[in-house]
C-alpha cells in the first residue's frame, strides 16, 4: 500500500504556522482600524525604542567640547530668540503687548482662595499642553477638548512637545474673546496674587514618568499644570493635573522646586474684562526686555547662593541668549552640562542650539541635535538644528532633507520652512 503525505498545512506544524499566519493578517488589519492604532502604536513605537537603547544606550546628555572654540560667527543667523517664530503658520499678525496700566499698591491676599475648577481633561499622548489649555480655557467658558486645539498645533499624535509660543498662538489665532500672555521669572506670590484676582495659571514644570522607557532612562519629563488655588496655612496650590488627575494638592516649596526648571514661566489666559487686572498684576513685567532681565537677574543670584544648581545655570543662559549675549549665555550652558542635565531637557527648551550656532560652535550644536534626536527621533526642533549644524558644516543637501524631515514631523512648520527656503536662495 503506497504512503501518502499530508500536505503541509494539514500537519500540526503547518496548521499552527497557518494560524498564526491569519493572526498576523488580522493584527495587520486591525492596527489600521483608529481604534486599535491609537492604543497600539505608541506602545509598539516605545518598545522599538526600548530594544533599540539596549543595544545603544543613550547615557547622559553631551558635556562641552573639551577644545570647543568658535569656528566663526554664524554669517546669517536663522533664528535670534526661540520666539521668533510660531510652530505653526500663522494665519493673521500675531497680538502685540497690551500697553502696561498703572500699577496700583497691592492688597493684601486672602489665606485661602479656590477657583471652581474646569471639568477636568485627562491627555492624550503627549499632549498634557493641549489638555491643560482647554481646561483653562474652559475655566472662561470656551467650549472645546483638546483634540480641538491639537488639530491646529499638534497635528501628528506623536509629536512630543507643544511649547508656550504654540499655545499663545492657538489662543491669539483660534479662540476669539480671550486674549494669552505668557512671561518668565514668576515666583510663588505672583501666582497667589492673580489666583486672588481670580485668574487661574498655567506653569510647566518637571514632571517624574512611572517608568522606564528606555535603558538608563532618567525618567524626567515636562509637564503643564494648571493652577486654580492656594491655601496658605497649609503652604499648598491646588492644581489640575491631565496626568495625575484634578484637585492636587502640591506643596509651595514642591512646586517651586519643579518649577525652576522651566525658567519660572508662566502662561495667563483672561477674557477682556480682566485685562486691566492682568496688566496692574504684571506691572512692569508687561514688557518682555524688563521682564527678561528680571529673570536673569534672578537666574544669577540662584547660580550664586547654589553654584552646583544645573537649572539656575541653563536658566542664565536662556535669559542671556535672548538678549544677544551669547558669550556668556554659552559659558551658563556650558556649566548647566558639565552639572548635569535631564536626558530630555533639549525636548521642550531650545536655547543652547541658538547659542551655539550664533558662536560658530557647529561640533556642539550637531553632538547635541544628535543627542536630542537619540532620545526624541521625531523632534522637529532637534530636526531643525541639525540641519542648520549639517548646512554650516556645507553639506547643503543633507540640511535641507533634516529641514524636510522636521516638516514632515510638525507640518507647517514655520521655522523649517524659512530654512528650506533660505538655503535654496542663497
Amino acid at each position: 500500500m503506497m504512503y501518502r503525505k499530508k500536505p503541509f498545512f494539514k500537519r500540526p506544524l503547518g496548521r499552527a504556522l497557518l494560524i498564526l499566519a491569519g493572526l498576523a493578517v488580522l493584527g495587520l488589519l486591525l492596527y489600521q482600524v483608529p481604534f486599535f492604532h491609537d492604543r497600539l502604536s505608541w506602545r509598539l513605537e516605545y518598545a522599538v525604542v526600548y530594544a533599540r537603547s539596549i543595544l545603544d544606550p543613550a547615557g547622559n546628555l553631551p558635556t562641552p567640547k573639551p577644545t570647543a572654540e568658535p569656528t566663526a560667527l554664524a554669517s546669517a543667523a536663522p533664528t535670534n530668540t526661540p520666539q521668533a517664530q510660531p510652530t505653526a503658520a500663522p494665519t493673521e499678525a500675531p497680538t502685540p503687548a497690551p500697553t502696561a496700566a498703572p500699577t496700583a499698591t497691592p492688597l493684601p491676599l486672602p489665606d485661602q482662595v479656590i477657583l471652581p475648577a474646569p471639568r477636568h481633561e485627562m491627555e492624550d499622548l503627549n499632549a498634557c499642553g493641549p489638555a491643560t489649555l482647554a481646561m483653562a480655557l474652559r475655566f472662561w467658558g470656551w467650549e472645546g477638548d483638546q483634540s480641538t486645539i491639537s488639530k491646529e498645533i499638534k497635528p501628528i499624535r506623536a509629536d512630543r512637545n507643544v511649547n508656550v509660543e504654540e499655545l499663545k498662538y492657538y489662543v491669539d489665532n483660534f479662540v476669539p474673546g480671550l486674549s494669552a500672555e505668557f512671561r518668565v521669572g514668576g515666583d510663588l506670590e505672583l501666582l497667589r496674587r492673580f489666583l486672588a484676582d481670580g485668574i487661574p495659571v498655567m506653569i510647566e514644570e518637571s514632571f517624574m514618568l512611572d517608568k522606564n522607557f528606555r535603558v538608563g532612562d532618567d525618567r524626567w519629563a515636562g509637564h503643564y499644570l494648571l493652577v486654580t488655588g492656594y491655601d496658605n496655612k497649609a503652604r499648598q496650590f491646588i492644581a489640575q493635573d491631565s496626568e495625575r488627575g484634578p484637585n492636587r494638592y502640591i506643596a509651595y516649596e514642591t512646586l517651586e522646586k519643579d518649577w525652576q526648571s522651566f525658567n519660572h514661566v508662566y502662561i495667563l489666559i483672561y477674557p477682556p474684562d480682566k485685562q486691566n487686572n492682568v496688566l496692574n498684576l504684571l506691572g512692569p513685567h508687561i514688557d518682555y526686555d524688563y521682564n527678561r532681565q528680571y529673570a536673569l537677574d534672578q537666574a544669577r543670584a540662584a547660580t550664586v547662593s547654589d553654584p552646583t544648581n544645573a537649572y539656575a545655570w541653563f536658566n542664565l543662559g536662556t535669559n542671556l541668549m535672548y538678549f544677544g549675549k551669547y558669550e556668556e549665555s554659552a559659558a551658563a550652558y556650558d556649566r548647566a552640562r558639565e552639572l548635569g542635565l535631564p536626558q530630555r531637557m533639549l525636548r521642550y527648551q531650545f536655547g543652547p542650539f541658538i547659542t551655539y550656532w550664533n558662536l560658530g560652535r557647529i561640533d556642539d550644536l550637531s553632538a547635541l541635535a544628535d543627542y536630542a534626536l537619540e532620545i526624541t527621533a521625531n523632534s522637529e526642533e532637534a530636526l531643525l538644528w541639525k540641519g542648520w549644524a549639517l548646512y554650516r558644516q556645507g553639506k547643503r543637501e543633507e540640511a535641507v532633507a533634516s529641514f524636510q524631515a522636521a516638516l514632515d514631523a510638525h507640518p507647517n512648520y514655520g521655522d523649517a520652512l524659512y530654512a528650506i527656503n533660505y538655503v535654496y536662495n542663497n
